[in-house]
């Protein structure tokens, strides 16, 4: 253990009753061996394989403010936020920096059964819920990440959807980072569809102050037999901000899941996914898309884990890359003895715009099946020199023939989008992105 861990362990110390009576006791169970856990593994360096390409540890090392008192934050999101996406209705929640934000919850009404909250407050109330999944797919002896944010999330999010019941009207969930000096939050959320249940869900991440923020978040999503869940997660911050997200999906029978993320502006960006497929029939797509300019960083890791016959995944991730930017994509896919018939495509597609920006890609099958249809493949490329002449013959300018060629690039990933509204929109928001005119999301205060 070096010094970088040390503040860390003092705090939590120094800190572990303040902690636990500010949360519920569901989450404070596993706060005790997820804090062993983290002190066993120390932050993530780029000698781990999944972090070979991002030093997470680095991002720790400020002297960063911690809400342990869950002091409210003078800030009204409702007021702040106005998001005007034509011809999408959603039921609009909030987090500040990493507490629900309570007040706004009684606006939106939900179908029947359908339970969506603040992640502690339920926690207390349906202790036997949360205790049923919460930490069951998060494991924090392989993950340092996951282990800190464990040991120090006092609060988050929560979805519930019993079996049978659609949500007609996709939640929109949106993280606001606010704060005076520079500051962590620690967000966890959890989401739970039973059996023939549905629904969308779209998080849009956005920072309010000029400061440095870090925010670890941890996702447990479960998926029952027969189930649908689409999640959107748009992230539009600054670059001074850095979001490190692990994100653990458990797939039913027949289920099936769509994830796209999506990082239109950014600091450093560190995005964790695994999928496992559990059940047969089961079906899961995985996209990714960012933009990047100036020093900004965007590290997407994917691990599927096919475990029975006859499932199907779909992977596409794309990066733009400009100024002296940083991707990185590794994404691995593991086809298990029992997993006949499997079906799998794995694509990853990059565009450096400059010479100074760099991609790194590592794409992976591990098959122990005999019986699949797998495959993968990665790019990394400029922008194509005969379709720029092509469109520079018919009078088109370079600039706009370039800004042309980079929206048709991405295009693919935002035509994933299951919501037609959301997906009219992401295409305004990648052209202004690529013509400079966007740093932050359009149509809200916090934006203006």
């Amino acid at each position: 253990m070096n010094k970088l861990e040390q503040p860390y362990i003092d705090l939590f110390n120094q800190h572990e009753a303040l902690i636990c009576q500010h949360s519920a006791g569901v989450l404070n169970r596993l706060r005790a061996g997820a804090f062993a856990d983290f002190e066993r593994l120390g932050f993530p360096t780029k000698k781990l394989e999944n972090y070979k390409y991002t030093d997470i540890s680095h991002y720790f090392k400020p002297d960063y403010g911690l809400n342990l008192n869950r002091l409210s934050i003078p800030v009204n999101p409702s007021e702040v936020f106005k998001c005007d996406v034509p011809n999408m209705s959603t039921s609009l929640y909030f987090i500040v920096n990493d507490s629900f934000y309570n007040p706004h919850l009684s606006i939106n009404s939900l179908p029947e059964g359908v339970i969506l909250g603040s992640l502690k407050e339920i926690a207390i109330q349906k202790p036997e819920l949360i205790a049923n999944y919460y930490g069951k797919l998060a494991d924090t002896s392989e993950d340092a990440i996951t282990a800190f944010n464990t040991s120090f999330a006092q609060d988050g999010f929560l979805l519930y959807v019993p079996k049978g019941v659609v949500i007609d009207k996709t939640i929109q969930l949106v993280n606001i980072l606010r704060a005076d000096v520079d500051f962590m939050a620690n967000r966890r959320m959890l989401i739970i569809l039973e059996e023939n249940a549905q629904a969308k869900l779209l998080i849009c991440d956005h920072a309010m102050d000029k400061v440095n923020f870090l925010s670890t978040q941890v996702v447990e999503i479960f998926v029952g037999e027969n189930a649908a869940f689409d999640m959107y997660e748009l992230e539009e911050t600054h670059t001074s901000t850095t979001r490190i997200s692990n994100t653990y999906v458990h797939q039913s029978a027949h289920s099936n899941v769509l994830l796209n993320a999506m990082t239109l502006y950014n600091g450093t960006t560190r995005n964790s996914t695994k999928v496992v497929l559990a059940g047969k029939g089961a079906e899961t797509n995985l996209y990714g898309m960012a933009v990047e300019d100036k020093n900004q960083h965007v590290d997407n890791n994917t691990v599927i884990e096919h475990k029975v016959a006859d499932c199907i995944s779909n992977e596409l991730y794309k990066y733009v890359l400009d100024d002296q930017s940083v991707g990185a994509f590794a994404g691995r896919v593991i086809v298990k003895p029992d997993a006949q018939r499997t079906s799998s495509q794995q694509t990853n597609r990059n565009l450096c715009v400059t010479r100074d920006a760099h991609m790194y890609t590592q794409p992976q099958l591990v098959i122990y099946a005999d019986d699949v249809r797998c495959s993968h493949g990665a790019t990394i490329g400029q922008l194509d020199e005969n379709a720029l002449f092509y469109m520079r013959a018919r009078g088109i300018s370079e600039k706009e023939a370039r800004l042309l060629l980079m929206f048709a690039f991405v295009n693919e990933v935002v035509d994933t989008i299951r919501l037609d509204a959301l997906k009219d929109r992401l295409h305004l928001l990648v052209e202004k992105r690529f013509r400079g005119e966007l740093q932050k999301c359009q149509g809200c205060a916090i934006c203006k």
